[in-house]
């Protein structure tokens, strides 16, 4: 239960303040006309002072410092315990404080000391909903909504109140007490129908939806709600009826006709339920998600011609209607993806992300599509950008973005990148901190921090010892450093036999084996990744050179260079090998 927190002064506390103001008015020494006790004295004193202080202590709430509200109102309950007002307001510093239990006492005692006060009453209220009481906060509720008209308002806090309890004959004695003061409403009628359906009474339920429905003629949604019960109750030719009763008075209501498709479709009439789902579409009005889950239902069913046909009319309808909606085009995108034509939904999907980019799953699968057999990175890392703008507390979004930018050579990105997923996952996915290592590695290499390259590469495989991009990649690094050249040799031996046409593998033992001498080895496992790869790049090409060269062969090496040379991927050495015929490391 919530009230409003806005001071209120009741009567009890305008009078306080006005004897505040009076006693400021008129000094009791000068200007009083009859001379008074000491006692008498002392008590407009105290009464004069509590007042000051309780004005402060008002002022102090107001202003969000409940301390001082506190300090003060204790003050002017010391001098003056019996007003119902300080009291009051000690009780709503404790609210506030959200120390209920402290509050209590001294709302009790307002109420006590004041009990036609209902903010007074409201407040002890609140306060046994706060711990947890909440048939001691119903009875007073009770007590101030029976009295009369003024307090009516409290019925529906107070219906919810015992609703929650359990309570649920009282509660319906509320609502109808409610529904006196209202009128016939929704909310009120649905709570009263689902006590009535909790009872057993559905012909009540049932009745109180008819109600409604007269009293609100024309509103869709109501007319929804009782078609709900019936279905749920297997009273579906009354639903039936009840659907096509509006639909006579209402033909332009496109929710009521989908009601009558989904009805028809139930008793078997598919021909008939599909005249009314076109029509449904066919409006404006009816809502897009309503239209792409129908859609989408539709796809799960058995394929015939027939369906195919229905989906055509659908899919055309939904275009001329709704022509920027986002979930229209993700329900035609699922549709090209179940016929197996997956550019086709790709592009659904990207229009769909494009109208809005709030959408987690779709954007994973644009993403994680892009890393096909020929990967688009630039347009994958549209999207990477766009899932990290959208969803910034996902780490896996984090983690695509490191990995596009690291394939397209945005390294210091990538590791920004690659870092958050890691920080975000916080070891909850060790699969994904394994890649990320990888990563993230390599990365860091391109940047030449050499020592946390490796570092990471070795907490990579302390997760998945057998990952092969990772060993493949270390073992790279550790050759280009000629660094740890066996440890390189085992790991990357470990992979060539697991993928023993892989060109690229086969280039990094090839490597290996040239950067510890064995020439004979590194050619023979050269040869086979330029065999393995349609299009050898051009380090392969200068390797094989390198290789060539060492084992004597000047020529063939200087012919494999120059294969090697319009290659973006070629050493700043190629170059001078060409010109001068010899090997530069």
């Amino acid at each position: 239960m919530c009230f409003d927190p806005i001071i209120l002064l009741s009567v009890s506390s305008k009078k306080f303040l006005i004897l505040y103001i009076s006693l400021s008015l008129f000094a009791w020494d000068g200007f009083s006309q009859q001379k008074l006790s000491k006692k008498e004295r002392k008590q407009q004193k105290n009464e004069a002072l509590a007042s000051r202080y309780f004005i402060e202590g008002t002022k102090q709430m107001n202003l969000g410092d409940l301390e001082k509200a506190f300090f003060y109102l204790q003050k002017s309950e010391e001098l003056s315990p019996d007003e119902p007002a300080i009291n009051y307001k000690i009780a709503e510093v404790y609210t506030r404080a959200n120390q209920p239990e402290k509050a209590l006492p001294f709302a009790l005692k307002a109420v006590e000391l004041d009990d036609e006060n209902k903010y007074y009453a409201l407040m002890v209220a609140e306060i046994y909903t706060n711990l947890k009481q909440p048939l001691k906060a119903a009875d007073i509720l009770d007590r101030l909504t029976a009295d009369g008209e003024s307090n009516q308002q409290y019925n529906l806090d107070l219906a919810s109140i015992l609703l929650n309890a359990g309570e649920f004959d009282r509660a319906l004695v509320v609502l109808d007490r409610a529904e006196e003061y209202y009128g016939i409403m929704e909310p009120i009628t649905v709570q009263k129908q689902r006590i009535y359906l909790r009872n057993n009474n559905l012909a009540k339920a049932i009745e109180e939806g008819e109600r409604l429905i007269e009293a609100r003629p024309g509103n869709p949604n109501y007319v929804l709600g009782l078609v709900e019960i019936l279905y749920n109750n297997n009273l579906v030719d009354d639903a039936l009826n009840l659907v096509n009763e509006e639909i006579s008075k209402y033909p332009n209501q496109p929710e009521l006709q989908m009601a009558a498709h989904s009805l028809l479709k139930e008793k078997g009439q598919i021909q008939k339920s599909n005249e009314y789902l076109i029509r449904a579409f066919a409006s404006p009005d009816l809502d897009p998600e309503v239209k792409s889950r129908a859609f989408v239902s539709l796809l799960n069913e058995f394929k015939t011609p027939e369906r195919e046909i229905l989906l055509d009319s659908l899919a055309g309808f939904m275009i001329k209607t709704e022509p920027a909606n986002a979930t229209i085009f993700e329900a035609l995108g699922e549709r090209e993806a179940k016929n197996g034509k997956q550019e086709e939904a790709r592009n659904y999907f990207k229009r769909s992300l494009d109208l809005n980019a709030k959408n987690a799953k779709l954007l994973e699968q644009i993403i994680l599509g892009s890393f096909g057999e020929n990967p688009d990175f630039q347009e994958a890392e549209k999207y990477t950008t766009m899932g990290v703008d959208e969803f910034p507390k996902n780490p896996e979004f984090w983690f695509y973005d490191g990995i596009v930018k690291s394939a397209v050579k945005k390294d210091s990105a990538a590791v920004e990148s690659l870092n958050k997923a890691i920080e975000l996952n916080a070891n909850k996915n060790p699969q994904l901190d394994q890649v990320a290592f990888g990563s993230l590695a390599s990365s860091l290499y391109n940047l030449g921090k050499k020592d946390s390259a490796f570092q990471f590469f070795e907490k990579a495989l302390v997760l998945n010892p057998n990952d092969e991009q990772v060993l493949n990649n270390y073992a790279y690094f550790l050759s280009l450093e000629k660094k740890d050249l066996e440890k390189a040799k085992t790991m990357s031996e470990k992979v060539i036999k697991k993928f023993p046409d892989n060109g690229t593998f086969l280039d990094t033992y090839a490597w290996v084996l040239f950067q510890l001498g064995d020439y004979e080895g590194a050619k023979k496992y050269m040869a086979q990744a330029l065999e393995f790869e349609s299009k050898p790049s051009g380090v392969m090409l200068e390797h094989y050179g390198d290789i060539l060269y060492h084992l004597g062969d000047k020529n063939e090496a200087i012919s494999f260079w120059k294969k090697a040379a319009d290659s973006p991927e070629a050493s700043e050495k190629l170059p001078l090998k060409i010109k001068e015929g010899k090997y530069h490391e």
